[in-house]
């Protein structure tokens, strides 16, 4: 009988990876009656120049478009793809490679896209965050604390007016920033143009009563066009940043934001609203590592990221994996669940630590992410029983008494704020 299949020709143990390889990082079980050898070569092979079946003719390029599967350990397998056949500057041509068909395959029960590293050929054609945590922190005039945002909650059912004015009253208990939550676009009764205007004349109200800067992270999500239309919007009002839900408008839109926001000065404040159906199953899917990743190459300058202590998954490893990568300039093999990454020139994106954070969890979240962070306590704030106001003050007391090495405890003997948070939450973590 002749050779049906070609998918072992897509693995090669004694490979040994080019400067420009993209190469990808998998978790994978083969189905029954499947070999892990088997199963390598159907990924290399589906995500790059195979087919189900031998051909009776091949290009010539044929050597120089094959994946192969070059290290298999367990239940990981390390892909190189050849740079040739990714084209510069098209994230979604890349997933459609990398994450694509493979992940439909009967051969494979359980497949896992954890990392990619991405060569300097590949990375330099992508602009990066446009400012940087440096920046960001210039901009806001914020040196060391964390920044501090907080989403008007609920976060769906205020209108424009009482948006703004809880807007304000964040700001005016010592805040940075105030925040869209993910599902406030433009609706009847909070338009997306009056909530602009509105905000932005609180917002200057509140800067010129505290003599310091305040800014807003407006939600511009929707179609591509609108977006474009939303983000010219913002620049007119002379705020600093643009919101995007970046997993749900998708990759292609969030570069053509990028570019968007380039023009018109203005960060991105990355929403990953939908991540987890990517990557909650700890078998299957994308891994927050890589979408963080690809985040980064794109440009945005902020990304929510996870608590640890707070009411969304993410594991301390994971989330501080997370943080390493879209911080750190060059990233170093740390066992089995990360590749190696040089950043080259693209600038570090600001973690974003959020989900039912709130003054007495605040100790830990700092504990474990540093204060080089932002820091979004919404439901922490707006919870307290003094108001929002009240809240903001006591959420930026647990912060100076973690800062200080202070006790809450022992700091709320004389910040009656932080005191009464304490007594309505204590150190509860959220589920």
């Amino acid at each position: 009988m002749k050779k049906i299949d070609w998918y072992r020709d897509f693995v090669n143990l004694k490979y040994k990876p080019s400067k420009d390889d993209v190469v990808c990082l998998f978790r994978f079980e083969p189905s029954a009656n499947i070999s892990k050898t088997e199963a390598a070569g159907r990924i290399a092979s589906e995500s790059s120049a195979g087919t189900w079946t031998t051909l009776t003719s091949l290009p010539r390029t044929i050597e120089k478009v094959k994946a192969r599967s070059f290290e298999i350990h367990g239940n990981f397998v390390k892909v190189a793809y050849p740079i040739d056949i990714w084209e510069p500057a098209n994230i979604p041509q890349l997933l459609s490679g990398i994450a694509g068909n493979i992940f439909g395959m009967k051969a494979l029960k359980n497949l896992k896209l954890m990392d990619v590293s991405l060569p300097v050929s590949y990375t330099k054609h992508f602009r990066g965050p446009e400012f940087g945590i440096d920046e960001i922190r210039k901009i806001l005039k914020v040196r060391k604390r964390p920044i501090t945002g907080a989403v008007a909650k609920p976060k769906i059912g205020w209108n424009a007016s009482e948006h703004a004015k809880i807007a304000y009253e964040t700001w005016m208990g010592g805040f940075d920033l105030v925040k869209d939550d993910e599902n406030l676009t433009s609706i009847w009764f909070n338009k997306f143009e009056q909530r602009v205007r509105l905000c932005s004349k609180m917002r200057d109200k509140a800067e010129k009563e505290t003599g310091q800067r305040k800014s807003a992270l407006i939600n511009i999500t929707g179609e591509t066009s609108q977006m474009i239309k939303r983000a010219k919007m913002l620049h007119d009002f002379g705020l600093e940043y643009a919101m995007i839900d970046v997993v749900t408008v998708g990759f292609s839109a969030l570069q053509t934001l990028r570019e968007t926001c380039h023009d018109y000065k203005i960060a991105i404040h990355a929403h990953r609203a939908m991540h987890a159906a990517f990557d909650r199953n700890p078998s299957h899917g994308l891994s927050m590592l890589f979408l963080a990743k690809i985040c980064r190459l794109i440009g945005v300058d902020q990304l929510h990221i996870g608590t640890v202590v707070g009411k969304l998954v993410g594991t301390r490893h994971e989330v501080l994996d997370i943080k390493n990568e879209i911080t750190q300039d060059n990233i170093r093999n740390k066992g089995s669940s990360m590749l190696d990454q040089r950043w080259n020139k693209i600038k570090p994106v600001l973690p974003v630590s959020s989900g039912g954070i709130h003054p007495g969890i605040i100790p830990d979240v700092l504990n474990i992410m540093g204060t080089d962070i932002a820091l979004l306590v919404s439901g922490g704030v707006h919870g307290h029983p003094n108001g929002t106001r009240a809240g903001a003050m006591a959420a930026m007391q647990s912060i100076e008494a973690t800062m200080q090495n202070v006790s809450l405890s022992e700091y709320a003997k004389s910040h009656t704020e932080l005191g009464i948070a304490l007594e309505k939450w204590g150190y509860f973590r959220p589920q």
